[in-house]
């Protein structure tokens, strides 16, 4: 699967934590984040990152540019609900397209972790399924 991380300035120790914590899950799918995000997880951790722009740089239209387009499966976005955030709209419209094309999002540790969870146990097949049924030729 294509899972992307993303954390506001203050939730990134955590992200490294998780990370470092799910390395083992993680390091079997295909990773997308942040610039920092990306950066400080992948020196923790030695996962291999595909790394865009810093959130407020448009990173963050970035990932929501391949949600869009059907390329990513999961977002764990670990986002800081006391902070002011500058490009609050990004943030808004990524988690709306996440609702729009039916992405599972996590916003705080503890649904990333049900997430990964369920990831490594086989729950999160729905997107899978739902590709292969649409690939199938109709029959009448």
């Amino acid at each position: 699967m294509k899972i992307a991380l993303i954390a506001h300035d203050r939730k990134k120790p955590m992200m490294v934590k998780l990370a470092t914590a799910y390395k083992t899950i993680l390091e079997k799918h295909e990773l997308f984040a942040t610039g920092t995000t990306g950066q400080r997880i992948t020196e923790a951790t030695g996962l291999h990152i595909h790394r865009f722009k810093s959130g407020p740089l448009g990173g963050d239209q970035q990932i929501g540019a391949m949600i869009s387009e059907d390329q990513l499966d999961l977002v764990i976005f670990l986002r800081d609900p006391l902070a002011a955030q500058p490009h609050e709209p990004d943030v808004t419209a990524l988690i709306r397209l996440s609702d729009v094309y039916e992405i599972p999002l996590a916003t705080n540790i503890g649904t990333a972790e049900v997430l990964l969870r369920g990831l490594e146990a086989g729950f999160l097949d729905f997107r899978r399924i739902v590709h292969e049924i649409d690939k199938r030729p109709l029959s009448f």
